[in-house]
């Protein structure tokens, strides 16, 4: 079953004197539970192609399907409602609330949504990502593998059917990069989950099942 769908994307951006066509004409199929890898150049387009398949912005042409629903069917505030529930969003910059604790940070979608707090997917997800002893403090008393750990365990309290990763070790060295894709995989895996990670580095994409490679809004390659 395809758990992404995205057929004929085009995001061009004009102005007076050019256009730049930020994606022309870009399709694939994501199959449920796969861990699929974007790779591109700076302004290849995959950032863009990321929020489109996140429902953060609509294409100019052509459409996305999250398990058979159509993101430009919705109107804005029922895409909202649609990603809080569906759609989980790893970013490099970890936008972890600096003013509440990692617990709070953690279960704020959930507060969001008005929904019950798995206290037992909290426990395993801590467990997993190594948090148990930073619950209580603040996000900038840790470590920028342990922030990425604690926007990892806030996008997957909310059992999306999808993960979305937009460079979400480009702060890290290469060796916490690499655990924390691993540990990424792990809980997609146990939990049964799709993952789209955008990413430059190599390495990171290595362990991916399939790597999509996009230049100039176009794809260039799938392996």
């Amino acid at each position: 079953m395809n758990s992404v769908k995205a057929v004929g994307l085009k995001k061009y951006y004009s102005t007076p004197n050019y256009e730049v066509r930020a994606l022309d004409g870009v399709s694939f199929n994501v199959d449920e539970g796969e861990f699929l890898a974007i790779v591109g150049t700076s302004g290849s387009g995959k950032t863009t192609l990321l929020n489109l398949l996140g429902g953060l912005d609509i294409p100019d042409e052509g459409g996305v399907w999250i398990r058979e629903n159509s993101l430009r069917d919705m109107n804005s505030e029922e895409r909202t409602i649609f990603r809080r529930r569906n759609i989980g969003f790893i970013f490099q910059q970890y936008n972890l609330i600096p003013m509440i604790s990692v617990y709070e940070n953690i279960v704020l979608p959930l507060r969001l949504d008005g929904a019950e707090i798995d206290e037992v997917l909290l426990d395993e997800l801590v467990k997993i990502l190594k948090l148990q002893e930073k619950l209580e403090q603040l996000p900038e008393t840790l470590s920028g593998g342990q922030q990425q750990r604690a926007a990892i365990a806030r996008a997957l309290m909310t059992k999306p059917a999808i993960l979305l990763g937009d460079e979400p070790t480009g702060n890290l060295d290469s060796t916490t990069s690499i655990e924390v894709v691993g540990l990424l995989k792990q809980c997609a895996e146990k939990y049964h989950q799709t993952v789209i990670l955008v990413t430059h580095q190599e390495e990171a994409a290595q362990m991916a099942d399939r790597i999509i490679r996009i230049e100039d809004g176009k794809i260039v390659r799938k392996n």
